[in-house]
């Protein structure tokens, strides 16, 4: 098979050349956006899943339809220890950008930069000693219009950003449309900050404003909104991205193909949905292997064997060794006994997905270890997006099959 013509991309983000098992997502913001179009109140939305289940992917075509839809759009990628002012500021100037061609009143448009410019301006963090900011911390908007007074300027993020949602939202019902923000990796926004973004889409939701947040995340996000307000379990619409159904995994893998003008035989995609387990990451690193060491078409069983190796070798080193390699010895320790507990039952796999949990009581018992002396290990994991505790007193591994993983790997 020409290697060149392998249509398959494992790649953090990168949407594949078949975007299968999505069409539910897809049709509900398509629901959200045109409820939004005619004035009726619709909820912000939240994508949550292990890594590897493709919440970037879809995070990313949601945006592209709500271009499509003329809405104005802005994307950030949240981080840990970072404040949410000069990022929303600048996925809001973004969008507002993408309005202002289409607005009569360019003095509203101003008005607005002017409140965005002090919004920004307002977070700018002094040195020791009340000096200058560093550099890296001083954002350079472009805007032009000199800084309002008194709007989104306060100091309180949850007043300000209040403000600054619903002045945006107001330009976009000027235009006649919408405003969408896009969130990757939002459990890692602060806690502060997670607060007054529930507290924002809250008043946004009461005004009916056309300003939506579309938020993605690990398992654990909804329980780090709500931890945030009581209230964000009502406020959002929770959708839970997980591995894909053996119709829709072949489907990712025969489309391409078969624009290629390749097929394959019923046994190898019954191997490789064995092998990938359904996670749309897995597929296409299983599939991309497998291309490339196939001699002709139809692509086999044999010849997925043949190349299951290689794709292995490749996770073990980019999705599952770039992860352990940033775990201390201590971490790394706790991580290991959580792998020997997934196989209590005897059954490979039976806790290395989604719904697998680990009551951390049991990881203390099997390292002879005292509940509260492990608690640093488990919350730098935690810090790390390596383990999530979905319930109290449990934890899992936020990538899949990670436990498997971890029983390969000597001590």
């Amino acid at each position: 098979m020409d290697p060149v013509r392998n249509p398959y991309a494992p790649g953090a983000g990168q949407r594949p050349p078949e975007l299968a098992g999505r069409g539910r997502e897809l049709d509900v913001f398509d629901v959200v956006l045109e409820r939004i179009a005619r004035g009726r109140p619709e909820r912000s939305l939240m994508l949550t899943g292990l890594r590897g289940v493709g919440k970037t992917v879809l995070l990313n075509t949601l945006r592209s339809e709500a271009i499509n839809h003329l809405w104005g759009t802005g994307k950030i990628e949240a981080r840990p220890d970072q404040s949410l002012r000069r990022p929303i500021a600048a996925a809001l100037h973004m969008a507002v950008r993408e309005l202002a061609p289409r607005h009569r009143a360019p003095d509203r448009i101003d008005g607005f930069l002017g409140v965005l410019k002090a919004f920004a301006q307002r977070s700018a963090p002094t040195g020791r000693g009340g000096g200058a900011p560093k550099l890296r911390d001083r954002w350079q908007p472009g805007i032009d219009v000199p800084a309002a007074n008194g709007r989104a300027d306060s100091g309180d993020i949850e007043i300000d950003l209040v403000e600054l949602l619903s002045d945006a939202a107001a330009v976009a019902t000027d235009v006649g449309t919408g405003i969408a923000v896009f969130i990757d990796e939002m459990q890692d926004v602060g806690a502060e900050d997670i607060s007054a973004l529930c507290a924002a889409c809250h008043e946004l939701s009461q005004l009916g404003a056309p300003l939506i947040v579309v938020g993605a995340g690990l398992p654990h996000l909804p329980a780090v909104l709500s931890a945030a307000k009581s209230y964000s379990e009502r406020l959002y619409r929770y959708q839970r991205i997980d591995r894909l159904d053996r119709i829709a995994a072949d489907q990712a893998l025969c489309a391409p193909a078969e624009r290629e003008e390749v097929e394959y035989e019923q046994k190898a995609l019954d191997l490789l949905y064995e092998k990938s387990g359904g996670y749309p990451y897995f597929v296409q690193a299983y599939g991309k292997a497998t291309w490339d060491h196939a001699p002709r078409s139809p692509i086999t069983a044999a010849d997925v064997r043949v190349a299951a190796p290689e794709a292995e070798a490749e996770l073990a080193v980019g999705f599952f060794g770039s992860r352990f390699e940033r775990a201390t010895p201590a971490e790394r320790e706790y991580m290991r006994a959580m792998a020997t507990l997934a196989l209590v039952d005897g059954e490979e796999g039976a806790r290395d997905d989604m719904d697998a949990a680990v009551p951390t009581a049991e990881i203390a018992r099997a390292l002879g270890r005292k509940p509260a002396s492990l608690s640093p290990a488990r919350d730098a994991l935690i810090k790390k997006g390596l383990i999530y505790s979905g319930e109290r007193g449990t934890v899992a591994f936020t990538v899949p099959h990670f436990g498997r993983y971890l029983r390969t790997q000597p001590a």
